[in-house]
């Protein structure tokens, strides 16, 4: 099972590219750094902790 690399963060819709910063909860919910620092590293949807995203190499 692969982890699904979401390309916008979900609370502000800024572009994110799979080798780029972003970061999720344990339910793949995606923010960018800036929206992530906003919400204290919690998401808002899950109230779960957001950790930084494994990058991808471009393909």
């Amino acid at each position: 099972m692969a982890l699904e690399m979401r390309e916008i963060c979900e609370r502000c819709e800024v572009s994110l590219t799979a080798d780029g910063p972003a970061f999720i909860c344990s339910y793949e919910c995606t923010f960018c750094p800036a929206c992530t620092s906003a919400m204290a590293h919690g998401c808002p949807n899950c109230g779960g902790e957001l950790v930084t995203r494994p990058r991808r190499a471009s393909a």
